[in-house]
């Protein structure tokens, strides 16, 4: 009797063995196929994350719509352009969103750091013919 208590435990253990093998192979597929699921979906973020990051430097659209004028030659005087932001009442940064440019840019201009380019003295001199009413109200404050 013990034999055949032997021989049935034994076969019991095989075929549990076996069904468990097989479990495991399809884990392991599965576990192996997840892996490469997150490493594309990292590889995928961090390409979103570099456009973010270039789109996020890129240079802002100004709130001011400038129609094309014929070639008149524009001047920039940087006591001129914080006198105007100052009689606007405006931050810096508010004065970039205005003409489309970043807040440092504004600072620069007035502290004659740099000068603005050529495309965008025409935004400057719409902004120097607004009432400090119409540009809150293109600001949307």
């Amino acid at each position: 009797m013990t034999t055949f208590a032997n021989q049935l435990k034994s076969e019991i253990a095989r075929i549990a063995k076996k069904e468990v093998r097989s479990e495991i192979q399809k884990l392991k597929k599965s576990s192996t196929q997840y892996r490469s699921d997150i490493a594309a979906l990292k590889r995928h973020i961090t390409a979103v994350e570099a456009v973010v990051k270039k789109l996020s430097k890129a240079q802002p659209k100004p709130v001011l719509k400038v129609e094309k004028e014929p070639a008149i030659a524009f001047r920039f005087r940087a006591g001129g352009f914080a006198t105007l932001r100052k009689k606007l009442d405006l931050s810096a940064e508010q004065m970039g969103k205005l003409i489309g440019v970043s807040a440092q840019s504004v600072y620069h201009w007035e502290s004659e750091k740099s000068r603005p380019r050529a495309s965008q003295l025409p935004a400057i001199a719409a902004a120097r013919k607004l009432t400090k009413k119409e540009a809150w109200t293109k600001l949307g404050f």
